[in-house]
C-alpha cells in the first residue's frame, strides 16, 4: 500500500460530523468560521488498511463484547520491537480507552489524596488536571529555555523538588508536547537514575513516539535499563500516528507484575473491561499494516516543518519557531510581539480567524508562546499562515 501526495494534500470537510476540532467553537466559547489548529488530531485519513478493516468490521452487523486475540497483542508488540528497538511481553499490556484515562488511573493507584506528584511545565494540560482533579498537589520542576532556542531539564531542581516534596511519582512526557523535545537516552538516563535514588514511579506518556524528524531519535524510557522498566508506567496508543483517537484505545505497558496488578485494579474500580471492537480492529492493523503509510505522512509533516519554518523567516520574523525535534505540534514564541494574552487573542481569534492553543494553558511558562498543529493539508497550512502574516502586519502598522 502506497500513498501519494495527494492523499495528504487531500481536504475532508470535517465540519457538521461531531467533530471536536471543527463543531465545537461555540461551545468552547470561540467565534465559528475559524480555521482550526489547535487540538492534536490530524486532518488526514487513516491509512487505508483501516478504512478497509473498519468497512469489513462495519458490514458484519455485529459489534459485541470483543477480547483482543493474540493477532492484536503481535501487532502492538512487534511495531515497538521493529521501529523502536523495545520487546516487552503480550502480558505486560493492558489495554486503556486512552492515555490520558491511564495517566488518572495511575495517579489514582500510586499516590494517596495530598501527595505531590511532579511534572515538567510547560506540558500538555491534562498532566495538571489529572493531578488536581484527583486531589493531588501539582509539583512543577519548569523546563528550562536556553540561549539557543531550544528546552532542557533542570536536573538538579528535579531532584530537589523530588526531595523536598517527598514525591512518589513523575509524569513524564516523551516526546514533550508543546516544545517539541525528542529528550536523548543521556537525559532520560539522568533523570531515571534520579527518580530511582529516591523512590519516584515514572508515568512515560509517549504517544508521540512515532513523530519524529530527521536527526532525532525517541528513546522508550523503560528500554534504557531493565531497572528502569521496573519502575515505569508506559503509555502507548495509536491514537496519535494513524489519527485514530476517536476509537478510543491505548495500550499500557507494564512489566512490573506488582504494579500491572495495581494499575489493573484501578481501572477495574471505573467498570471498565473490554474495549471498543473499532479500537481493537483499527490498531492490530495500523499496528501491522501501517508502516509505510507512516513514512509518508512524516515525509509530508517535514515539508509543512519546512514550510512554516521559512514563511516565518520571510513574512513574520518576529514570530520565532522552537525547533521541533519531534511530534506535529510546534511551538511559536510570540513575546517579540508585545502583546498581553488578550491582545494575542484579538490578533489570532478576530484578526487572522485562527484557532491556535495559548501557550498559557500549558502553565504559566507557556505564557506567550502558541501551539500550532501542522498535520493538515498544505493548503490549509499555508491559507493560515497568510491570514496570520496580514493580521501581524495590519497590528504593526497601527
Amino acid at each position: 500500500m502506497h500513498s501519494t501526495r495527494s492523499e495528504f494534500d487531500r481536504i475532508t470537510d470535517r465540519r457538521n460530523t461531531d467533530s471536536l476540532k471543527y463543531d465545537c467553537a461555540a461551545a468552547r466559547g470561540m467565534p465559528e468560521g475559524l480555521i482550526p489548529l489547535w487540538v492534536a488530531d490530524m486532518d488526514f485519513r487513516a491509512p487505508e488498511p483501516v478504512r478497509t478493516a473498519l468497512t469489513r468490521m462495519a458490514d458484519s452487523g455485529v459489534f459485541g463484547y470483543t477480547v483482543p486475540g493474540a493477532d492484536y497483542y503481535g501487532a502492538v508488540t512487534e511495531w515497538f520491537s521493529r521501529r523502536h528497538g523495545y520487546r516487552f511481553e503480550r502480558d505486560h499490556i493492558l489495554i486503556s480507552p486512552g492515555v490520558v484515562f491511564a495517566l488518572a488511573a495511575a495517579v489514582r493507584a500510586f499516590t494517596a489524596e495530598g501527595d505531590g506528584v511532579l511534572i515538567q511545565r510547560p506540558v500538555y494540560y491534562p498532566f495538571t488536571e489529572v493531578i488536581a482533579d484527583n486531589r493531588r498537589k501539582v509539583v512543577n520542576s519548569p523546563l528550562v529555555l536556553g540561549a539557543d532556542g531550544r528546552y532542557g531539564m533542570d536536573f538538579e531542581d528535579f531532584e530537589r523538588k523530588l526531595i523536598e516534596r517527598a514525591v512518589r511519582l513523575f509524569l513524564l512526557c516523551s516526546p514533550h508536547n508543546p516544545v517539541g523535545r525528542v529528550w536523548t537516552a543521556a537525559e532520560l538516563e539522568r533523570i531515571g537514575d534520579i527518580c530511582a535514588r529516591h523512590g519516584c514511579l515514572v508515568v512515560a506518556d509517549e504517544i508521540h513516539c512515532d513523530f519524529t524528524f530527521p536527526g532525532f531519535q525517541h528513546t522508550i524510557f523503560p528500554s534504557i535499563k531493565d531497572s528502569f522498566a521496573q519502575n515505569c508506567i508506559l503509555c502507548t496508543a495509536p491514537s496519535k500516528s494513524f489519527n485514530l483517537a476517536g476509537l478510543q484505545i491505548s495500550n499500557i505497558v507494564i512489566a512490573n507484575k506488582t504494579l500491572r496488578r495495581a494499575f489493573k485494579a484501578e481501572i477495574a474500580k471505573t467498570g471498565y473491561s473490554q474495549p471498543n471492537l473499532p479500537g481493537v480492529v483499527a490498531c492490530k492493523t495500523a499496528y501491522g499494516e501501517g508502516g509505510v503509510w507512516m513514512e509518508e505522512l512524516k515525509a509530508y509533516l517535514l515539508e509543512n516543518l519546512n514550510c512554516l519554518r521559512a514563511f516565518l523567516a520571510e513574512r513574520i520574523p518576529k514570530i520565532t519557531l522552537i525547533e521541533p525535534e519531534g511530534t506535529y505540534l510546534l511551538w511559536l514564541d510570540l513575546r517579540a510581539l508585545n502583546m498581553t494574552r488578550g491582545e494575542m487573542r484579538t490578533l489570532l481569534v478576530e484578526k487572522a480567524g485562527l484557532w491556535l492553543d495559548d501557550g498559557a494553558m500549558f502553565g504559566p511558562e507557556g505564557e506567550g508562546f502558541q501551539r500550532i498543529n501542522i498535520a493538515c493539508p498544505r493548503p490549509i497550512l499555508v491559507q493560515a499562515l497568510e491570514k496570520l502574516a496580514r493580521a501581524v502586519s495590519s497590528a504593526a502598522e497601527r
